[in-house]
């Protein structure tokens, strides 16, 4: 049986993801304790917006659709 290891959910409210870093304070920031765990731990990222969340296409997602 293998050995038990912690998990940590950890949900960023408003740290979304783009390629695009023009204005955009996230991928700006100096985040190495952020940039450590995303390199060398499992992550997902989720979808908030659209249909996936039971919005029209492309109509961005709020914290109520969110939570």
């Amino acid at each position: 049986m293998s050995q038990k290891k912690p998990v940590v959910l950890c949900i960023l409210d408003g740290w979304g993801t783009s390629e695009d870093t023009r204005g955009n304070a996230v991928s700006l920031a100096k985040t190495p304790c952020f940039d450590n765990l995303y390199k060398n731990y499992p992550s997902a990222t989720l979808t908030t917006f659209g249909p996936e969340v039971g919005l029209p296409v492309g109509q961005m997602g709020n914290s109520e659709v969110g939570h």
